[in-house]
């Protein structure tokens, strides 16, 4: 099975290929891993996902449970073995998979940002191949060379700069008036980048912002 195939089928299932990368011995990847394929949502996961038996059923962690189900189902089509970003310790080495991958890069605030996803990027789990894939060539620039960096200076109460992230001081912002607008469309500063504007949902960041605060619904017809 080539990459665009395998490709196409992660993007029926509501996913896509976020990069990928032979591994070397010191990466951390299953034994006999010869390719490794990071999956992320793709334009249709959020749609996809609240219809889901998932958030259907009021249990916790439905997305993990999707993400396990889906990427499970894929793995045994492809003959790969599902990886996951959750579930431990022991944590599987994502930040510096998706670093390896030519495609993520360490932003000015120190987040993950994509070459197309930007600042929102997120990963659901990997594909673990024993067989070499050809990958698509990689040479893309980080896009924040080239960027005025609105990122670094977005956060309204400095909770998130360059010096690091203050997670009390944006839990407390979040809870005043003034911080409804990064709860109900997702953080200023992941919003400022403008890598990938165009793809985001704002009732999916609304979710995770509220999961953030522990205040998630607990079903689809919440939301």
């Amino acid at each position: 099975m080539t990459y665009d195939e395998i490709s196409r089928r992660i993007e029926d299932a509501a996913l896509t290929i976020l990069g990928g990368f032979a591994p070397r011995a010191d990466d951390g990847a299953p034994e006999g891993c010869r390719t490794l394929l990071l999956l992320g949502p793709g334009p249709d996961f959020w749609p996809r996902i609240t219809r889901s038996a998932e958030f259907q059923d009021a249990a916790p962690d439905p997305i993990d449970r999707w993400s396990r189900r889906v990427i499970s189902g894929l793995a045994g089509e492809f003959d790969a073995t599902p990886i996951f970003p959750f579930g431990g310790p022991p944590y599987a080495p994502f930040y510096s998979w998706a670093l390896r991958s030519g495609r993520v890069w360490s932003s000015p605030v120190a987040f993950l940002v994509h070459d197309i996803q930007g600042l929102f990027v997120s990963f659901r789990g990997a594909l673990s191949f024993a067989v070499d894939i050809p990958l698509p060539p990689v040479d893309r620039p980080r896009p924040c060379d080239e960027c005025a960096q609105p990122c670094v200076s977005a956060c309204p109460v400095g909770a998130l700069t360059p010096a690091g992230y203050d997670v009390p001081n944006c839990k407390d912002f979040l809870g005043q008036d003034a911080g409804q607008p990064c709860l109900m469309t997702g953080c200023g500063v992941r919003r400022a980048c403008p890598v990938g504007a165009t793809l985001r949902h704002p009732e999916q960041s609304a979710y995770h912002m509220a999961e953030f605060l522990g205040n998630a619904p607990k079903s689809a017809d919440a939301l």
